[in-house]
């Protein structure tokens, strides 16, 4: 589950890279965001599990800022398509 939601973050950015209008790249980022969020759920369950001896501190702040990154262009773009 942890590749799947950790590939479809980048997949789901590049389709809204080709959105047809604002809409739709909002559309594809919040689902970005949602995995990004699916992510860091996988990857905190993972650490407390203790079954693989990893750094799991770096990736989980490097999914918290690709959070926030995506997060603050979600609300961007929300802002425009009211208006």
């Amino acid at each position: 589950m942890l590749l799947k939601s950790g590939t479809s973050i980048g997949a789901n950015v590049k389709e809204a890279q080709a959105a047809q209008s604002k809409k739709d790249f909002l559309s594809k980022m919040s689902i970005a965001s949602k995995e990004a969020r699916e992510t860091e759920y996988w990857l905190s369950l993972l650490k407390e599990s203790k079954l693989v001896n990893l750094n799991y501190d770096k990736y989980l702040e490097n999914s918290r800022e690709i959070i926030r990154i995506i997060t603050a262009i979600v609300k961007t773009t929300a802002k425009e398509v009211k208006t």
